[in-house]
This record gives C-alpha cells, structure tokens and sequence, in this order.
C-alpha cells in the first residue's frame, strides 16, 4: 500500500477512536449536527452535478420548503430528493440489512423521484458518454454483469479486512466507472460510499462542488478509469474523511 494512503488510513482510525470515546453524544446535539453536516453534504454533492442553489438556499428548500425564485423545479427537487437519500442511507446504516444491487436501486430511486420517473431505480438501457471524460461507460447489455461482479469483490473485500475508508472508495468509484444508471450516478456513488462509512463507524465524507476541487475529483476518477491507478482516488476520499472527523470532533469538543 502506498505510504502515504497507509497514514491517512491511520490518522482516520486515530480520529475515530477519539470520535467514538465522545459517543453517545446527547440525542438533540447529535441532531443538529447531523442536519448540518445533511445541508452540507446536499449543497455540494448537488453543486458537483451542476446545481446552482447556494448553501443557504439548499436549506431553505429543504427545512423550510421555500421556493427559491430563479431557480428551477429539478434544482429544487434534487436538493429535497438528496436530504431523503441521505436520511435513507442513515436509517439503512444502523440496520443490518445487507448492501446489495437492490439497495444502490433504491437510493438511485431517491435521488431521481419526480425527476425522472421512467428510469428512477432502473439501469440503463441505452449507451451514454460521461461529459468532459474520455472514460466510456460499458454498453447496457454488459451492465447486469458487471454489477454482480461488482457485488462479488466488494464482498471480496470485507472478507479480505481491507480497510473500510478503501472499500468505501472502491464503491464509489466502481459504480461510477459502471455508470448503471442514465443519470444520478455520481450522486448515487458518493451515497452509497457514504452508507457504507457510516455503517463503519466513520463520518460522511463531503466531496466539494468548487471549480478546483472538482477538476482534483474527475482526475482522480479518470487515473483510476484509464489508468488503472485507484490510489489517487483513494487518497482523496481519505484525506476527505479525515478533514470529516477533525470537524465533527472540534463540533463536539472530542
């Protein structure tokens, strides 16, 4: 393992001990700090796709149910369907249900309500090009395929131990690469990595929408898509989750 990955793996897992030693915390603060961390998380998985509502704006759509002038129907309900799929994965997180194609379906479905109600929850039937990549998704038909084997080395990898915050990447980032769906599936890939975080024990990693954080995000997939070299995309999403849990624990004084 590159050394580098080694270490931010090592400084989660520190973070978390120390994380863990503040839990329980009491149930109204763990509320307000997860409604905070839910709009943040909303506000810039939404901005990677290309949302324009504002920080303030997402919570007011999404806590207040006020319709932001200027702004269109799908931005509005793309923040409200993402604050739904993020209670879901918490929900599906503390339960033990086991992570399945049926569950990323799901969440999919969430993401697309009222959107598009044709392929919510389904994969895609036709081929698609991802804009500003030179990766090419696989054709529909190779896509039924493609998702079990998927399954398989994930459960491969909890069986091999390899570190949660890797096999949180590797959802990720072989979903993307899959692209099973005909929209939604950046958004459905950064919540099912995030499920699988919480479910561990970790924080949600926030992924940032700016114009600099974004083109780091792409590059690191693409390295991973054509070059097969996922440590970049590793390294990002860990040093991600360790900015994560040393904001969590300055919020809750651990």
């Amino acid at each position: 393992m590159d050394t580098e990955i080694a270490a931010l793996l090592q400084k989660c897992d520190a973070l978390k001990a120390r994380l863990s030693s503040a839990r329980p915390l009491p149930p109204a603060a763990l509320k307000k700090i997860e409604e905070a961390f839910n709009i943040e998380y909303t506000y810039e998985s939404n901005r990677i796709e290309g949302n324009t509502l504002t920080l303030q704006e997402t919570e007011l759509v999404v806590n207040e149910g006020v319709t932001i002038a200027g702004k269109s129907m799908r931005e509005h309900l793309e923040a409200i369907n993402h604050a739904e799929a993020i209670d879901y994965i918490r929900d599906f997180a503390k339960s033990n249900m086991e992570i399945s194609e049926r569950t990323i379906r799901e969440i999919h479905a969430l993401v697309l309500h009222g959107i598009d109600r044709e392929n919510a929850g389904r994969y895609r039937f036709v081929s698609v090009m991802i804009l500003g990549s030179r990766h090419t998704p696989p054709q529909p038909y190779l896509i039924g395929k493609q998702m079990e084997d998927f399954m398989l080395h994930f459960q491969d990898m909890e069986k091999e131990k390899v570190h949660p915050v890797l096999i949180a990447a590797y959802l990720h980032d072989e979903l993307v690469r899959v692209h099973p769906f005909i929209d939604g599936n950046g958004r459905t890939s950064r919540l099912l990595m995030n499920l699988y975080l919480l479910r561990k024990g970790y924080t949600i990693v926030n992924l940032k929408g700016s114009s600099e954080e974004k083109l780091a995000y792409y590059t690191a997939l693409e390295a991973s898509h054509l070059d097969k070299c996922p440590e970049k995309f590793q390294k990002l999403v860990a040093e991600a989750e360790v900015a994560s849990l040393e904001r969590y624990l300055s919020i809750v004084g651990g």
